[in-house]
């Protein structure tokens, strides 16, 4: 039998007659004395006022068990006997409420789910022996009868007399959704395959490919549970300030993103991760929008391969080759999306060639316009489309945020953990990249931070400077010191040298770069090195195209079959690297210079200048800067392109050094956020080109400091020591918002300890920043950011000014130990959270104005005294 997909599809109508049945009718006056009344004390099987029997019982929980079954078809699936037995499992965990020692107001606060995992813990035996489907069927009958077990107590007079009646209507609110949740759960028809379908999801995208681990004893492929890391998204679309988030969560609130983001940042993985736990229903209290929502994976590279027309949704599993697509059954597609439950994940905008990005956005507003009440995430290269591309779509813009040294040291102690390698090459990794600038630069996302672990530990602790040098250093690991050293190479095994591999594939790379493409059929590949092998004898005898062609494949790390006939190469930077080098060798400089213009060319540019010559190198930048000259339409983005390609000139004549320079200069000081970003990727050269706050009108000063922040080196520090003294209050919240992207005291020193402090949440996301502002005397205004223990802050700030303290409130959040803090007149919690417990602040008797989201239900305010005021929407975004 195939697993079948079991809720407890039941309407409140259904349910709460049987549960009201489980409890004593409350008299008059009854339950006003004051110590609470325990839940145990309240059932109607059990005690002074029982009259229901254990048979009334097991008939209450084998109905409920009946009617489950029935509205979802499990009662085709489970033989009677095992209905029967689900029934007496059902039963044991409802006699169980017999037992607890529970105030029903804490239950409440306990919420449903958690009530119901509680009763099952009480009667851990009354599943032994069922089948899966029965233990899934057992626990959301459960978890339906404890939701209408909890609005019982939330209409008990006892219950109104002790709790503000705002908790009573969030659990009616509860109830109602279990209604709008019976709209997100498949017919029976369709539950079979959505089952299915969704543990395809969970396998096909549970798993990464981390750089470098195959090197290590460890496997090359890694479990997406441990392998992903939450890094922040921001949103800078609004003109006073950028609002920082967990990428993970750009959905919650949101039914329309587009994320931009660089190559390696990680916008794929942050795909893979919504597609995986929507699928596996794994999740947390944050992710429940997603509850009951059917991913749809669409990368844009896949769907485009050998310009395929782009599909329509009932051509969605077909066209990324998924394997049951033939089995959905007839319009499948269209129940679950014009129901809303489509969670659709287009990733890769900047996969498609620019020609083609026309037809992709009909497409997707064609998609969007027949299925409006789905939810969207749209990824693509921040170059790729234009600012507000999608914003007449009500797409909301963020960005993948640079990864802080949090990220980057977490990143690689996991990645050490997982290669199995001591602490001693984290520990000297983490140095090293916090020590040269260089590669604290490049340590900047997911991909640069796995290739320098790789090549740390591959060459025993030395790093090469810059990044061509470790893109060099990382094909040679992979081309030929890695079966070299590993013994791979046997008698008759074909032996190519780390030369002629890297011939052959940046000939592919080269390919897919002139026709737009990032993926290839695998026949174009044969035949491409069957044009190149005459020219490689020594190749060319150890074996046809189609075996030198298994051999890249297999051995060269570079190479993949995303799926059955097609190739495409394990990274988009390997292929802009490789095909740059190609362009050069072949002379192709005007060829580079007449599409520089097109963002999928911009790495390649950079690479192509990195691998030239000095007059090659020459010949480039000049030929970029004339056509910048000449173009009224790309001559910025042409004169900014040759701008970043000075890093990577090593050797350059002056006066064209002097040339480029000049024209970047003339786009300086930034006017725009976009501006702003486009500068900073140019690279630490456009900081000798940033000027200080005179002679700046407000708006230049501000994103002057957004382009300069964006470039996370000390080698930034003293542009932003300028901007310092402004008052503007987007500036002072910019320079203290990318406090961890930098040196913890120097930044401290020279730019936080001299900010004005009217209006400014000052941030802290470690226990050193914690400390560090306790040495400047505190700060009235703080803001938490990251993982900090309570008492770590009363510590802090137990004797110093806090005055406004800004919070995230999660679900294991309590208010308590505000009271230590006398001074604290207003607190703002955010939480993507539904409910907000704020019934712990009752004993911090100097709060005054409490802050909370606009949509949240508080629980427990009623416990506030009068003089605390409650203000929907946070004052300020930091």
């Amino acid at each position: 039998m195939e697993p079948a997909a079991i809720g407890a599809r039941l309407a409140s109508s259904v349910v709460a007659p049987l549960i009201k049945k489980l409890f004593v009718v409350e008299g008059p006056g009854a339950g006003l004395v004051g110590k609470p009344v325990r839940v145990s004390s309240l059932v109607s099987f059990k005690g002074e006022k029982r009259h229901l029997c254990d048979e009334d019982l097991h008939k209450i929980a084998e109905e409920l068990v009946n009617r489950a079954a029935q509205s979802t078809g499990v009662e085709e699936q489970l033989p009677p006997y095992e209905l029967r037995a689900v029934a007496h499992a059902v039963a044991d965990s409802l006699r169980a409420m017999g037992y607890i020692d529970m105030n029903d107001v804490q239950a409440v606060r306990l919420g449903h789910l958690a009530l119901s995992r509680h009763l099952r813990a009480q009667s851990p035996s009354a599943t032994l022996g069922l089948s899966s489907d029965a233990v899934e069927l057992h626990a959301n009958v459960l978890d339906t009868a404890c939701l209408h077990i909890l609005h019982f107590f939330t209409q008990r007079s006892t219950f109104v007399a002790r709790t503000l009646v705002e908790n009573s209507r969030g659990i009616e609110e509860l109830s109602r959704k279990i209604d709008v949740l019976i709209e997100r759960t498949p017919s029976p028809a369709d539950a079979p395959f959505e089952e299915r379908y969704g543990q395809y999801i969970a396998r096909k995208h549970g798993k990464l490919s981390i750089f470098g681990l195959d090197l290590s004893e460890s496997p090359e492929i890694w479990p997406l549970d441990a392998a992903y890391l939450s890094l922040d998204a921001v949103d800078s679309s609004t003109s006073t300030m950028s609002v920082t988030l967990p990428a993970d969560h750009v959905l919650g609130g949101r039914n329309r993103v587009l994320l931009r983001g660089v190559a390696g940042s990680g916008k794929t993985t942050l795909v893979q991760w919504l597609a995986v736990s929507t699928a596996r229903k794994e999740l947390d209290e944050r992710l429940l929008y997603l509850y009951g929502l059917v991913p749809f994976v669409l990368p844009l590279r896949t769907l485009t391969r050998g310009g395929a027309k782009l599909p329509t949704p009932d051509g969605f599993l077909s066209a990324v080759d998924c394997p049951i697509a033939n089995l959905q059954p007839t319009g499948w597609f269209d129940r679950v999306l014009r129901s809303g439950r489509g969670l659709i994940l287009v990733d890769g905008i900047d996969e498609v060639p620019e020609s083609e990005r026309k037809e992709a956005r009909r497409w997707l507003q064609d998609l969007v316009a027949s299925y409006p009440s789905n939810r969207w995430l749209v990824t693509s290269r921040p170059s790729a489309v234009r600012a507000d591309w999608l914003l007449g779509d009500d797409f909301v813009e963020l960005d993948m945020a640079p990864m802080s040294r949090e990220n980057v040291a977490e990143f690689i102690n996991r990645w050490h953990k997982a290669a199995g390698i001591g602490d001693r090459y984290a520990r000297d990794l983490l140095r090293a990249v916090q020590a040269k600038q260089d590669l604290g630069r490049l340590a900047t996302n997911p991909l640069m931070c796995a290739l320098m672990c790789a090549l740390h530990q591959d060459r025993r602790g030395y790093l090469p400077d810059g990044r061509k040098e470790i893109y060099d250093a990382a094909l040679s690991m992979l081309l030929s010191r890695r079966d070299r050293e590993r013994g791979i190479y046997k008698q008759g095994s074909l032996r190519i040298s780390e030369e002629h591999h890297i011939q052959l594939i940046q000939k592919l790379a080269y390919w897919l770069i002139r026709n737009g493409r990032s993926e290839m059929d695998q026949s174009d590949a044969i035949e491409l090195l069957a044009h190149a092998l005459p020219a490689m004898p020594k190749v060319a005898e150890q074996g046809t195209p189609e075996v030198i062609y298994r051999h890249l494949l297999v051995r060269s790390g570079l190479l993949r079959e995303p799926s059955v006939g097609t190739t495409d190469f394990i990274h988009r930077t390997f292929q802009d690297y490789l095909g740059a080098k190609a362009a050069v060798e072949e002379l192709d400089f005007d060829f580079l210079i007449g599409h520089a213009h097109l963002d999928q060319w911009e790495d390649v540019i950079r690479m192509a200048v990195a691998h030239a010559r000095t007059m090659e190198r020459a010949r480039l930048l000049t030929g970029l800067v004339q056509r910048g000259d000449n173009s009224a339409k790309n001559g910025q983005r042409l004169h900014l392109l040759a701008a970043a390609c000075l890093e990577h000139a090593t050797e350059l004549d002056p006066a064209v050094r002097s040339d480029v320079e000049r024209r970047a200069a003339a786009l300086i000081p930034p006017r725009s956020a976009e501006q702003a970003r486009t500068l900073a990727d140019v690279g630490p050269v456009v900081l000798d080109l940033l000027s200080g706050p005179h002679g700046l009108s407000g708006d230049e000063a501000y994103f002057t400091v957004l382009c300069a922040t964006r470039i996370a080196t000390d080698a930034a520090i003293p542009v932003l020591v300028q901007y310092r003294e402004l008052q503007d209050l987007r500036v002072r919240t910019e320079l203290a918002r990318v406090w961890s992207r930098f040196e913890c005291d120097r930044y401290a020193d020279e730019v936080l300890a001299h900010l004005a402090e009217e209006e400014l949440y000052f941030p802290v996301s470690t226990p050193q920043e914690l400390l560090t502002l306790r040495r400047f005397g505190g700060r009235s205004r703080i803001r938490v950011t990251g993982h900090i223990a309570p008492r770590e802050l009363v510590r802090a700030f137990l004797d110093l000014r806090l005055t406004h303290l800004w919070m995230e409130s999660t679900v294991d959040s309590t208010w308590e130990w505000l009271e230590r803090l006398p001074y604290l007149h207003s607190l703002t919690l955010e939480s993507s959270l539904q409910r907000v417990d704020v019934g712990g602040l009752e004993r911090a008797t100097s709060l005054r104005t409490l802050h909370v989201p606009e949509d949240a239900r508080l629980i427990g305010s009623e416990k506030l005294p009068p003089s605390v005021q409650i203000v929907r929407g946070a004052a300020h975004a930091v």
